[in-house]
Protein backbone atom coordinates (compact mmCIF):
# COMPACT_ATOMS: atom_id res chain seq x y z
CA UNK A 1 0.00 0.00 0.00
CA UNK A 2 1.63 3.48 -0.94
CA UNK A 3 2.05 5.62 1.65
CA UNK A 4 0.32 8.89 1.89
CA UNK A 5 2.75 12.00 2.76
CA UNK A 6 1.32 14.05 5.19
CA UNK A 7 1.75 17.92 4.54
CA UNK A 8 2.42 19.73 7.16
CA UNK A 9 1.27 23.61 7.83
CA UNK A 10 3.90 26.27 5.90
CA UNK A 11 5.28 23.08 4.23
CA UNK A 12 4.27 22.71 0.02
CA UNK A 13 2.44 20.07 -0.94
CA UNK A 14 4.85 17.64 -3.92
CA UNK A 15 2.45 17.81 -5.85
CA UNK A 16 2.98 21.68 -6.19
CA UNK A 17 5.22 22.41 -8.40
CA UNK A 18 6.93 25.84 -9.44
CA UNK A 19 6.31 26.95 -12.75
CA UNK A 20 8.81 29.22 -14.63
CA UNK A 21 7.99 32.29 -16.90
CA UNK A 22 9.20 33.08 -20.41
CA UNK A 23 9.81 36.22 -19.45
CA UNK A 24 12.17 36.17 -16.22
CA UNK A 25 12.84 38.97 -13.98
CA UNK A 26 16.15 40.27 -16.12
CA UNK A 27 14.00 40.63 -18.98
CA UNK A 28 11.79 42.75 -17.39
CA UNK A 29 14.19 44.99 -15.58
CA UNK A 30 16.01 45.59 -18.73
CA UNK A 31 12.46 46.74 -19.51
CA UNK A 32 12.20 49.04 -16.55
CA UNK A 33 15.50 50.43 -17.24
CA UNK A 34 16.16 49.58 -13.58
CA UNK A 35 17.40 46.71 -11.08
CA UNK A 36 14.71 45.36 -9.02
CA UNK A 37 15.09 44.91 -5.00
CA UNK A 38 13.72 45.16 -1.61
CA UNK A 39 14.57 48.08 0.59
CA UNK A 40 13.71 46.99 3.83
CA UNK A 41 12.27 49.70 6.29
CA UNK A 42 12.60 48.14 10.17
CA UNK A 43 12.07 49.81 13.58
CA UNK A 44 10.12 50.42 16.83
CA UNK A 45 6.67 51.71 15.90
CA UNK A 46 7.09 55.22 15.65
CA UNK A 47 10.81 55.47 14.43
CA UNK A 48 10.06 57.04 10.97
CA UNK A 49 10.62 54.06 8.69
CA UNK A 50 6.81 54.50 7.19
CA UNK A 51 7.46 58.33 6.59
CA UNK A 52 11.11 57.26 4.83
CA UNK A 53 9.98 54.57 2.98
CA UNK A 54 6.36 57.02 1.80
CA UNK A 55 9.09 59.64 0.55
CA UNK A 56 11.86 57.47 -1.01
CA UNK A 57 8.62 56.11 -2.72
CA UNK A 58 7.67 59.17 -4.16
CA UNK A 59 11.76 60.54 -5.33
CA UNK A 60 11.73 57.11 -7.40
CA UNK A 61 8.55 57.64 -9.00
CA UNK A 62 9.53 61.03 -10.24
CA UNK A 63 12.63 59.26 -11.29
CA UNK A 64 10.62 56.57 -13.68
CA UNK A 65 11.77 54.17 -11.07
CA UNK A 66 8.68 51.34 -11.03
CA UNK A 67 8.31 51.20 -7.16
CA UNK A 68 5.28 49.45 -4.30
CA UNK A 69 5.24 49.87 -1.00
CA UNK A 70 4.09 47.27 1.10
CA UNK A 71 2.48 49.16 4.42
CA UNK A 72 1.60 47.05 7.31
CA UNK A 73 -1.43 48.39 8.10
CA UNK A 74 -3.03 47.73 4.77
CA UNK A 75 -1.88 44.18 4.63
CA UNK A 76 -3.89 43.37 7.45
CA UNK A 77 -6.62 44.82 6.39
CA UNK A 78 -6.25 41.68 3.78
CA UNK A 79 -3.91 39.08 3.24
CA UNK A 80 -3.06 38.97 6.93
CA UNK A 81 -6.63 40.17 8.39
CA UNK A 82 -6.52 36.38 9.57
CA UNK A 83 -3.63 37.25 11.60
CA UNK A 84 -3.46 38.12 15.52
CA UNK A 85 -0.10 39.75 17.06
CA UNK A 86 0.83 36.66 18.67
CA UNK A 87 4.78 35.93 18.22
CA UNK A 88 3.53 33.01 16.00
CA UNK A 89 1.42 35.26 14.05
CA UNK A 90 3.65 38.06 13.26
CA UNK A 91 5.97 35.61 12.36
CA UNK A 92 3.56 34.25 9.53
CA UNK A 93 3.33 38.08 8.91
CA UNK A 94 6.32 38.66 7.61
CA UNK A 95 6.16 35.35 5.98
CA UNK A 96 3.98 36.50 3.76
CA UNK A 97 4.94 39.86 3.27
CA UNK A 98 8.29 38.31 2.26
CA UNK A 99 6.56 35.96 -0.55
CA UNK A 100 5.07 39.16 -1.69
CA UNK A 101 7.73 41.07 -1.90
CA UNK A 102 9.66 38.15 -3.40
CA UNK A 103 7.01 37.79 -6.35
CA UNK A 104 7.11 41.67 -7.07
CA UNK A 105 11.14 41.46 -7.36
CA UNK A 106 10.14 38.56 -9.50
CA UNK A 107 8.13 41.22 -12.08
CA UNK A 108 10.86 43.93 -12.00
CA UNK A 109 10.03 45.73 -9.50
CA UNK A 110 11.46 48.17 -6.18
CA UNK A 111 9.63 47.10 -3.46
CA UNK A 112 9.43 49.43 -0.42
CA UNK A 113 8.33 47.58 3.37
CA UNK A 114 7.65 49.26 6.40
CA UNK A 115 7.43 46.98 9.28
CA UNK A 116 8.50 47.01 12.89
CA UNK A 117 9.55 43.28 11.94
CA UNK A 118 11.35 42.44 15.02
CA UNK A 119 12.33 38.81 14.88
CA UNK A 120 15.84 39.20 13.02
CA UNK A 121 16.12 36.03 12.51
CA UNK A 122 12.79 36.48 10.40
CA UNK A 123 14.34 39.18 8.53
CA UNK A 124 17.07 37.17 7.78
CA UNK A 125 14.97 34.33 6.06
CA UNK A 126 13.61 37.06 3.54
CA UNK A 127 16.87 38.11 2.98
CA UNK A 128 18.40 34.89 1.93
CA UNK A 129 15.35 33.74 0.32
CA UNK A 130 16.48 36.41 -2.64
CA UNK A 131 19.81 36.89 -4.36
CA UNK A 132 22.77 38.70 -2.60
CA UNK A 133 22.11 42.33 -3.53
CA UNK A 134 18.41 41.73 -3.77
CA UNK A 135 17.75 42.70 -0.01
CA UNK A 136 18.69 46.11 1.19
CA UNK A 137 17.75 46.47 5.12
CA UNK A 138 16.93 50.31 6.24
CA UNK A 139 17.43 50.42 10.06
CA UNK A 140 15.96 53.13 11.40
CA UNK A 141 17.33 53.70 15.15
CA UNK A 142 15.20 55.55 16.89
CA UNK A 143 15.09 55.36 20.48
CA UNK A 144 11.55 54.32 22.39
CA UNK A 145 11.56 57.23 24.48
CA UNK A 146 11.73 59.27 21.26
CA UNK A 147 8.78 57.13 19.68
CA UNK A 148 6.74 57.24 22.44
CA UNK A 149 6.86 60.84 22.44
CA UNK A 150 5.51 60.84 18.93
CA UNK A 151 3.04 57.69 19.34
CA UNK A 152 1.27 59.02 15.70
CA UNK A 153 -1.24 56.43 16.46
CA UNK A 154 -1.96 55.77 20.18
CA UNK A 155 -0.44 53.00 19.97
CA UNK A 156 2.34 53.05 23.20
CA UNK A 157 -0.45 54.89 25.45
CA UNK A 158 -2.77 52.16 24.94
CA UNK A 159 -0.14 49.45 25.63
CA UNK A 160 1.14 51.31 28.64
CA UNK A 161 -2.76 50.72 29.47
CA UNK A 162 -2.41 47.52 29.04
CA UNK A 163 -5.18 47.99 26.40
CA UNK A 164 -2.69 45.93 23.49
CA UNK A 165 -0.77 42.91 24.41
CA UNK A 166 2.43 41.81 22.88
CA UNK A 167 2.99 45.72 21.71
CA UNK A 168 7.02 46.00 20.32
CA UNK A 169 8.97 48.24 23.00
CA UNK A 170 6.89 47.92 25.56
CA UNK A 171 5.96 43.87 26.58
CA UNK A 172 7.66 42.27 23.58
CA UNK A 173 11.32 42.46 22.56
CA UNK A 174 12.39 44.19 18.98
CA UNK A 175 15.68 42.82 17.89
CA UNK A 176 17.79 44.93 16.46
CA UNK A 177 19.93 44.37 13.11
CA UNK A 178 23.46 43.60 13.74
CA UNK A 179 24.81 44.81 10.56
CA UNK A 180 22.45 46.75 8.64
CA UNK A 181 23.14 47.99 4.95
CA UNK A 182 21.60 51.43 5.63
CA UNK A 183 21.73 52.79 9.63
CA UNK A 184 19.57 55.75 10.01
CA UNK A 185 19.75 57.81 13.13
CA UNK A 186 15.85 58.21 14.14
CA UNK A 187 16.12 61.36 15.95
CA UNK A 188 17.64 63.50 13.02
CA UNK A 189 15.56 65.71 11.16
CA UNK A 190 13.50 63.62 8.22
CA UNK A 191 15.49 65.92 5.57
CA UNK A 192 19.13 64.80 6.62
CA UNK A 193 17.39 61.19 6.90
CA UNK A 194 16.19 61.45 3.75
CA UNK A 195 19.51 62.94 2.58
CA UNK A 196 21.93 59.93 3.83
CA UNK A 197 19.51 57.40 2.51
CA UNK A 198 19.41 59.06 -1.18
CA UNK A 199 23.21 58.87 -0.87
CA UNK A 200 23.57 55.67 0.29
CA UNK A 201 21.16 54.03 -2.85
CA UNK A 202 22.81 56.20 -4.72
CA UNK A 203 25.99 54.32 -4.16
CA UNK A 204 24.34 51.29 -5.13
CA UNK A 205 23.00 52.77 -8.18
CA UNK A 206 19.06 52.61 -7.20
CA UNK A 207 18.59 56.29 -7.63
CA UNK A 208 19.67 59.21 -8.80
CA UNK A 209 20.62 62.09 -6.39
Amino acid sequence: MAQIKVVQAGEASPNVVWHPHAIDRKQREEVNGHPARVIWFTGLSGSGKSTLAEKLEQVMFSQGIKTYLLDGDNLRHGLCRDLAFSETDRQENIRRVGEVAKLMVDAGLVVLTAFISPNRAERQKIRQSLATDQFIEVFVDTPLAVCESRDPKGLYKKARAGEIQNFTGIDADYEAPEQPDIYLDGTQDISALMDKLLFELNKRHIVNC
